[in-house]
């Protein structure tokens, strides 16, 4: 045998691949859809003079026209700051000096820390983190069919979040309507904590709620109450009420979380030509002076307190009234908030979802829409990303399992794509002569298994075999895999040991009479 030295290029490349009498090995890589990074540059609907001239006016409308807000201890801690607080009206005017000395304490990014640290969620821009459908009513699938949520519907929706590892975090998925409002948080949270590892959601409905929903985390993570209120340990979503008003357990929810160090995601949810004005540019002042607000009473409440830009801004159906999603308005606003986001260098969340009223061939091309919308423009966090319906009337279990197969894909989108020589394949081109194929070529069969993700709910036989085996459509299929996943799911090893950490804690508060809601 010639030394390969003394070979030509291609002679080396096949001599020294067969020589070794092994089959080629494809570089191992991870399914693990965690902390992903958005590949994407960011996109934009307007020009840098125009995201200026909507932050000025928003500023403008702080100061000259206000927002109310409802909750005297909230009025006062803007009094004290210096804005104009007229308590018979309840507006509070907001001066501009005041609202940028907020902006310039709150931190740019910061981490969520999990259960399981390899959990962690990074809230920073080119982050990219998914979260299922929340604040829902109602639960739906097609073996149950559509009615009230409860606490074993919120707790089956807590395991399909944990089981996909591209849902990032926990929330507030259904209402478990057969518990007490009073109690409530207790189940909810505990769910959350001896069921999954991911980022905790708490409610701001009060300040005993959010208490109580804290000292949960802590004790099932075992922290201290300084090694809590150092870094956030959960979060909250607090929505202003459009056009220009904090209600009481919004603000409260704002100061109680702030105080704690822990995260709020203020969103102002502005339909345009309902709640806001009917144009984008317009629902996007109006959205942008209210997350301002919120974020300037976080602020205020205790500087550097980690808040995420929030935005749920759409339109509606002008006869009906009803919230529309994945619109082209919808879009545009969603990448509109991605520059405001970034013009004043907040992380900050969008919104998925769909009107339709069943996981059919509209969901899944709104929430499709509004998703990749909101990847194009760039959003830290992604609300209501898989298995929202109705506007948020429903979750439905079918939905959850394909709008997942979506998310998948983006998350692929995320994987970095290799291009070195091995992935170039000259070699495997060469082997295979003109009017061959590459199916069975080392260079295939090292990484056909590896390369791509597998769908979930896809079929990819061809009609004819399709229909003589009998085969499902996606609903169903999507509706066996999430029976599978809960009757085979198994909660995190260690779990099993916060139970006993907090419930002794939730036997005594419930003793005590719970924590009424905050009116």
């Amino acid at each position: 045998m010639a030394d390969l030295e003394s070979q030509s290029p291609r002679e080396s490349r096949r001599s020294g691949r067969r020589a070794t009498g092994s089959a080629e090995v494809a570089p191992a890589r991870s399914l693990a859809y965690r902390r992903l990074t958005n590949p994407f540059q960011p996109q934009t609907v307007f020009s840098a003079d125009q995201i200026a001239s909507i932050h000025a006016t928003s500023l403008r409308v702080l100061e000259d026209l206000g927002v109310k807000v409802l909750l005297p201890e909230a009025r006062a801690i803007f009094k004290a700051a210096g804005a104009l607080v007229d308590e018979d009206t309840l507006m509070v005017r907001i001066g501009q000096d005041i609202v940028q000395q907020a902006l310039a304490t709150a931190p740019k990014s910061f981490w969520g820390r999990a259960g399981n640290r390899d959990r962690d969620v990074s809230f920073a821009h080119g982050a990219l983190n998914f979260i299922a459908g929340c604040g829902a009513p109602n639960v739906t699938d097609t073996v149950r069919g559509r009615r009230p949520g409860s606490l074993a519907d919120y707790a089956d929706i807590v395991r399909l979040t944990q089981h996909f590892d591209v849902l990032h975090m926990q929330g507030p998925f259904v209402e478990p309507q057969d518990i007490p409002t009073h109690l409530r948080h207790y189940a909810m949270t505990r769910a959350q904590l001896t069921l999954s590892d991911k980022f905790p959601f708490v409610y701001a409905r009060g300040t005993a709620q959010v208490l109580d929903g804290f000292e949960m985390i802590r004790l099932a993570h075992g922290l201290t109450q300084e090694e809590f209120e150092a870094e956030p340990h959960t979060y909250t979503v607090i929505n202003t009420n459009s056009p220009r008003q904090l209600d009481l357990p919004m603000s409260q929810g704002i100061i109680d979380f702030a105080r704690a160090g822990q995260i709020s995601i203020i969103t102002p949810f502005c339909l345009a030509g309902a709640m806001a004005p009917i144009t984008v540019a317009g629902a996007l002042t109006l959205q942008h002076a209210e997350a301002l607000s919120g974020l300037t009473l976080a602020q205020l409440s205790r500087k550097g307190a980690p808040v995420v830009y929030g935005s749920f801004s759409s339109n509606v159906d002008m006869k009906s009234g009803a919230p529309l999603f994945g619109t082209p308005e919808h879009m545009k606003a969603t990448i509109g908030t991605g520059q405001l986001a970034r013009y004043i260098g907040l992380p900050w969340r969008a919104g998925g979802g769909s009107a339709s009223n069943t996981p059919d061939v509209q969901a899944a091309q709104e929430n499709g829409l509004a998703v990749w919308g909101s990847v194009l423009a760039g959003a830290t966090v992604l609300i209501h990303a898989a298995g929202w319906l109705e506007g948020g009337l429903s979750v439905s279990l079918e939905k959850l399992i394909t709008d997942v197969d979506v998310l998948q894909s983006i998350a692929e989108m995320c994987t970095p794509t290799p291009g070195d020589e091995a992935a170039i394949a000259y070699a495997a081109i060469e082997d295979v002569q003109p009017g061959g194929h590459f199916f069975a070529t080392e260079h295939t069969m090292a990484r056909y298994r590896t390369a791509f993700y597998q769908p979930l709910v896809t079929d990819a036989t061809n009609f004819g075999t399709w229909t003589e085996a009998g085969s499902l459509t996606a609903t169903e299929r999507a509706r066996g895999l999430w029976q599978s996943i809960l009757r085979d799911f198994q909660p995190p090893v260690g779990l099993a040991a916060c139970a006993e950490l907090i419930d002794p804690f939730i036997a005594l508060r419930t003793a005590e009479g719970g924590a009424p809601l905050l009116a």
